[in-house]
C-alpha cells in the first residue's frame, strides 16, 4: 500500500446495559449450558425502554466524536448501516439531528451542514457496505474531510426458536480518514460476492394473517430464517468473496493467508467463524497445487475420506438457491468438507492456525451476542484492544475482515495495521463500553422481549439519547403519527 491511503482511525461502541446471562437462560429454558457456551457464547444485550436503533447509533457516534476529539465540521459523510430501521424514509440524518442537538446543548459545533447522510441496508453487511462507500468518498474528496460510519442493530428472535440465544443489541461507530491511524484498507484488493438465496434470512415487514391475532398488517421485528440453510449460504458466499480477493492480491493467496496476524468475520454466534475459517483453509488446500493437495490428503486419510472425492466436491459449484426452490433446505452442499472440518477441529494444527488467527477479542465477542451489522466492527475493536492489553505488537501486520449479509452477499477486506495504532486503540474504550451491566431475571427478559418494557429496571446513565415520545397526530395541519422525538440525556463516559 502506498501513501495517502484511506482507512480506519477509531472505534467507539455503545451496548445497552440490559444483559441476558446465557447460563441463566439455559436454566429458564432447559437448554444445555455446556453446548450453548461452546457454540453460541455467554450472554447478549437487549434494547431497553425509550431506546431505538437510532438512539443506540447516536450514542456510539457521540462517544466517537468525544473520544477522538473530532471536529464535527470536518465530518462530510455520515453513514448508518442497519437492518433494524423503524423509518423507511429517513435514516442517518436522524442520527445527525441528535448529534447536532447534543452539540448545541454542550456549546459545541454541530456536524457540517455539507455532510452526506446515507443509510445502507443489506442484512448484517450494511455497515461494511457503508464503510466502503465512505472510504471511496474520502479517496475522491479533495478537502481535509473525515467520515463516520455507525453500525447499529437489534437482533430479536421468537422465544423458543433456535435463534433465541443469538439475540443482541448495540452500535459501533468508526472514524474513517485519509492516512488513517489504525487500519489501512486496501480498496483495490477487496473481494465481493452476492447471490440471491430466497429464504435464507428475511424480514418481511408484514406477513399474512395467521389465525393467531395477526391480521396481516402488523409490523414484524423478528426474522424468517432457516438455520441449516443459512450456514450453507454463509460458507458458500464468504468463499466466493475470498476467491475474488485472492484474484486481486499482489501475492500468492497462501503467502497472504500465512501472513495474517488476525482474522475477523461476521459472527452470528461463537462457532460460525471457526467453522467458516476452517472450511476456507481446507478448500484452499484443494486449490493449492501439489503441496496443498498433499496436505489435504493427509487430513482426509485421518478422517477415512477419499481425497479424490473430497477434491471433486471442493472444486464443484453447488447451486445453493436450488435447495430452497426445491424445498431441500437440510441438504449439505459440502458434506465431505464439513465432515473433514469437524474431524480436524481438535487437531493441533487447527488450533495453532485457525483458532489462533481468530483469537484476538474472541472472549469479549462471546459476550456480545449477534449484533448483526455491528458484529464485525465490534469484534475488530475488541481485538485491537485485546492486542494492546496483551502487548502484542501488530505494527505493519496484515489483518483480514470478512463481512456477510444474509440474502446474500459477502465482502473480504484486507487491512494493514499502521504505526500509531496503539495511541488510537487506547481511545477505543471497548471494555468500558461493556458496562454497566444489569442482568435480567426471567420475568424481566420475557417482558422486555414482548413489550419493550420491564418492571424494576434500574435507572442507568450510560446512554446519551432517549426516545422522549412518539407522535400520534394525523391532523391535516400537523401529522407526526409514529415519528420518534428524541432527547439528549447524558453519558458518564462522554465529557460534559
Amino acid at each position: 500500500m502506498g501513501n495517502h491511503q484511506v482507512g480506519i482511525s477509531g472505534f467507539a461502541a455503545y451496548l445497552p446495559p440490559y444483559r441476558v446471562d446465557l447460563q441463566d437462560w439455559c436454566e429458564w429454558t432447559g437448554n444445555d449450558w455446556d453446548k450453548i457456551q461452546n457454540v453460541v457464547g455467554t450472554g447478549f444485550r437487549m434494547m431497553g425502554p425509550a431506546q431505538s436503533v437510532y438512539t443506540l447509533a447516536a450514542t456510539a457516534t457521540l462517544r466517537l466524536i468525544d473520544q477522538y476529539a473530532i471536529d464535527p465540521q470536518r465530518i462530510r459523510f455520515l453513514g448508518l448501516g442497519t437492518e433494524s430501521s423503524t423509518d423507511n424514509s429517513a435514516g442517518a440524518v436522524i442520527v445527525k439531528g441528535m448529534i447536532d442537538e447534543a452539540q448545541r446543548q454542550r456549546g459545541k459545533n454541530p456536524i457540517s451542514r455539507n455532510c452526506e447522510v446515507q443509510e445502507v441496508k443489506h442484512a448484517c453487511l450494511g455497515g461494511v457496505y457503508a464503510m466502503k462507500n465512505a472510504l471511496r468518498f474520502l479517496a475522491l474528496e479533495p478537502a481535509d474531510s473525515v467520515a463516520i460510519v455507525v453500525s447499529a442493530d437489534i437482533a430479536k428472535y421468537n422465544l423458543g426458536s433456535s435463534g433465541e440465544p443469538t439475540q443482541g443489541a448495540g452500535a459501533v461507530a468508526m472514524l474513517l480518514e485519509k492516512n488513517p491511524r489504525l487500519l489501512e484498507v486496501d480498496l483495490t484488493a477487496c473481494g465481493s460476492a452476492s447471490d440471491y438465496r430466497a429464504v435464507d434470512f428475511r424480514k418481511p415487514m408484514t406477513r399474512p394473517a395467521d389465525g393467531n391475532g395477526n391480521d396481516g398488517t402488523r409490523f414484524h421485528d423478528t426474522p424468517v430464517f432457516n438455520g441449516k440453510y443459512s450456514i450453507s449460504c454463509y460458507l458458500d458466499e464468504t468463499l466466493h468473496a475470498l476467491r475474488d480477493m485472492e484474484s486481486k492480491l499482489e501475492q500468492k493467496p497462501t503467502e497472504y493467508y500465512d501472513s495474517l496476524s488476525a482474522v475477523f468475520m461476521h459472527r452470528p454466534y461463537q462457532q460460525m467463524p471457526v467453522i467458516s475459517w476452517g472450511f476456507r483453509y481446507l478448500v484452499g488446500l484443494a486449490h493449492g497445487g501439489k503441496t496443498g493437495n498433499t496436505e489435504l490428503a493427509k487430513y482426509c486419510g485421518s478422517a477415512n475420506l477419499q481425497v479424490s472425492d473430497v477434491l471433486a466436491e471442493m472444486h464443484s459449484a453447488p447451486n445453493i438457491l436450488s435447495m430452497a426452490l426445491e424445498g431441500d433446505l437440510n441438504r449439505d452442499p459440502y458434506p465431505m468438507t464439513m465432515q473433514l472440518v469437524k474431524h480436524c477441529r481438535d487437531s493441533d494444527w487447527f488450533k495453532s492456525i485457525i483458532e489462533k488467527q481468530l483469537s484476538l477479542g474472541s472472549d469479549t465477542a462471546r459476550e456480545l451476542g449477534n449484533v448483526y451489522s455491528a458484529s464485525l466492527p465490534a469484534w475488530i475493536a475488541a481485538g485491537l484492544e485485546d492486542a494492546l492489553h496483551r502487548d502484542i505488537d501488530l505494527t505493519s501486520q496484515n489483518i483480514l475482515a470478512i463481512g456477510y449479509g444474509s440474502g446474500d452477499a459477502a465482502e473480504a477486506i484486507p487491512m494493514r495495521v499502521v504505526t500509531p495504532w496503539r495511541e488510537a486503540t487506547e481511545r477505543i474504550k471497548f471494555a468500558a463500553a461493556m458496562g454497566p451491566v444489569e442482568n435480567l431475571d426471567q420475568g424481566q427478559y420475557k417482558s422486555l422481549h414482548a413489550t419493550g418494557y420491564a418492571d424494576s429496571l434500574r435507572s442507568t446513565q450510560n446512554q446519551a439519547f432517549m426516545v422522549e415520545r412518539i407522535g400520534c397526530s394525523s391532523q391535516p395541519n400537523y401529522a407526526d403519527d409514529g415519528i420518534e422525538y428524541y432527547r439528549f440525556v447524558r453519558d458518564d463516559r462522554i465529557s460534559a
